[in-house]
């Protein structure tokens, strides 16, 4: 696949937020973190790198606080858990480069995002790594993966980085990550009751 001439320029934001928060026992995006709900921060990160914002959830309706970029969409292949979701955005963007990031990720470093949406231009996938791990819900991915997407869809793997062999993959190694998010809270999850205490007390303590 090649860059269509009627893709618009600039770059889409997918944020996932098709998770159950089984762990928790409710809704984790309307948690209020520092006065402000989770999904409210991560949109508020994203929303200075993107021309769009698509919002992909599983089965349920979301309140999204008020931002005119953004949309609400269904997963084309509801219970194909996160890759599911990463397919589905960017089907729907109109971006040649889309970046992806979960949505129960309070403390996205907007600076950071810019540089991975900078980085991307000859690259299919750009994604930080940390000690070998690699962060696939904080990545930006080409309109090119969708081949590839779609073979791991079919064959109900659903392993992110099982299809990276396949495409032009460009890894944020630790020292280039440390210019921007030098704590990585950028990585920092909301999942269980635990979690979202820290958070809180991060807020607090950051000032963020």
């Amino acid at each position: 696949m090649t860059r269509l001439a009627t893709e618009e320029s600039g770059t889409a934001s997918i944020v996932l937020a098709g998770g159950r928060s089984s762990r928790l026992g409710r809704d984790k995006l309307r948690e209020v973190i520092g006065e402000k709900s989770v999904i409210q921060r991560v949109l508020e990160a994203v929303a200075p790198v993107s021309s769009e914002i698509i919002v992909v959830t599983a089965d349920r309706e979301l309140a999204l606080p008020s931002y005119p970029a953004a949309r609400l969409v269904h997963d084309i292949h509801p219970g194909k858990g996160s890759l599911g979701g990463i397919y589905s955005g960017i089907v729907m963007s109109t971006r040649y480069h889309s970046l992806v990031v979960a949505g129960d990720m309070p403390f996205l470093n907007t600076a950071l995002l810019r540089h991975m949406v900078a980085a991307s231009g000859s690259f299919d996938v750009v994604l930080p790594k940390v000690d070998d791990y690699v962060e696939p819900l904080h990545a930006v991915y080409s309109k090119d993966c969708l081949p590839a997407i779609e073979d791991l869809l079919r064959q109900d793997n659903l392993r992110i980085l099982d299809f990276f062999d396949r495409v032009r993959v460009r890894y944020l190694e630790e020292e280039e990550i440390d210019l921007f998010d030098p704590k990585h809270l950028s990585f920092f999850n909301v999942n269980t009751e635990a979690d979202l205490v820290t958070a809180r007390e991060l807020a607090e303590r950051e000032g963020m």
